[in-house]
């Protein structure tokens, strides 16, 4: 049996603590800002993105790896006698499952299998955990990608604004919703939807400061659930106040004896699309 390489899109948001522990390398998303071409968690962070719009006012775009990208990526570990599991950002967002599939079926059957995580952020990043396990355990990539690939299913991944103004200046949400929602105070929750492949709708709407709403969202989430899976947690956020992290951390424990919970930095493919004070928790249920 082949050893087995684990490798993500950029945008799983795992930490370095997790790619560290797994071993997991990435295949960095593109970022076009200004005329530029950048790769995600490469050259080009959230904070370049947030200073740029406030002084240019222009957000950048986003667009997967080729199919070529994909298999010079993988080509190495072929080389050097590795299969690989590739984890990719939910197929209903984007052509990198697609890409990596036809990539890796240039290796021949059984060298590459490529998991749709139906989700994106640390919603993929669970996924990805899963598949770093069971190559502890010493699986073959062919176990893995039968045994993980239903688990896709079973992630929960939502995320709650402080407000609309990226995501209107991003053509992803009408002025008048923004005004309205801004007014109001509301802070809208974000449901990424594993039957659509990680496509994304609109959840409960909050009222209040963006701490009250954020630990109400958590306890919304949470709160006397008998189906999660407590191996894990992340909270991962788009630059966020560190006291509301700190506390939604401590909010999430009291309610659930998770047995990791990790604050995890949303990537510059995420950051873009959603702006700052974007928090979510994702967790897998069982």
């Amino acid at each position: 049996m082949n050893p087995v390489k684990l490798i993500a899109d950029s945008s799983c948001d795992i930490g370095p603590e997790l790619a560290e522990r797994y071993q997991v390398d990435f295949v960095h998303i593109h970022v076009r800002l200004n005329g530029c071409e950048y790769l995600d968690g490469i050259d080009i962070s959230h904070t370049d993105i947030y200073e740029n719009y406030e002084k240019n006012r222009t957000l950048p775009s986003t667009s997967a790896m080729n199919i070529d990208e994909y298999e010079s990526v993988f080509a190495p570990y072929i080389e050097k006698g590795y299969d690989i599991v590739h984890v990719s950002l939910g197929s209903g967002l984007s052509s990198t499952c697609n890409n990596a599939r036809l990539a890796g079926e240039k290796f021949g059957k059984g060298r590459v299998f490529v998991i749709d995580s139906k989700s994106l952020s640390s919603g993929s990043g669970h996924i990805v955990c899963k598949c770093g396990e069971r190559i502890r355990k010493g699986m073959s990539a062919e176990q893995i990608y039968e045994e993980v690939s239903p688990l896709a299913d079973h992630v929960s991944a939502s995320f709650i604004l402080d407000d609309l103004k990226y995501l209107h200046a991003g053509g992803r949400c009408s002025g008048l919703a923004q005004f309205g929602a801004s007014l109001m105070n509301i802070k809208p929750c974000i449901m990424v939807r594993n039957d659509l492949y990680g496509s994304m709708t609109v959840g409960k709407k909050y009222m209040g400061s963006y701490k009250r709403s954020a630990l109400k969202y958590v306890e919304n989430m949470i709160k006397d659930r008998t189906d999660i899976e407590l191996d894990r947690c992340f909270i991962t956020h788009s630059g966020s106040d560190p006291e509301v992290l700190e506390a939604m951390k401590n909010l999430a424990l009291e309610l659930q004896p998770f047995k990791e919970l990790f604050i995890t930095q949303a990537s510059a493919t995420i950051c873009s699309h959603c702006g700052p004070n974007t928090t979510g928790i994702l967790f897998m249920t069982k």
